[in-house]
């Protein structure tokens, strides 16, 4: 079973740029609702999509990850950007159904 990970400032680069499968990065926060209702639809994704397509969460309010959600333009949350290479390839933004997170993430390699 995949776990969605919680990853802090000093994981991102090995964790998602140097990651050798892509990976969604959720970027959320604790007091938003639609992330908070964005969660189990990603716990289910990463469980099916394990070793294709790793998930992870980025807490934009963490004092520490604000460096990164500026680098990253993040000016809405939910915010999911699929990194593959070190590379943006996919951005989608809002709350989704796990059907169409699915249909963003079906072309992904």
């Amino acid at each position: 079973m995949s776990e969605v990970k919680e990853l802090v400032k000093e994981d991102f680069e090995k964790e998602v740029l140097e990651s050798e499968i892509p990976v969604l990065v959720d970027f959320w926060a604790p007091w938003c609702q639609p992330c908070i209702m964005m969660s189990p639809v990603l716990d289910e994704v990463a469980e099916e999509w394990s070793g294709k397509v790793k998930i992870v969460k980025l807490n934009v309010s963490e004092p520490e990850n604000q460096e990164i959600a500026t680098r990253y333009d993040i000016q809405a949350i939910p915010n999911m950007k699929v990194f593959e290479g070190g590379n943006i390839i996919k951005e989608i933004i809002g709350l989704q159904t796990k059907e169409s997170l699915e249909e963003n993430l079906k072309n992904i390699s």
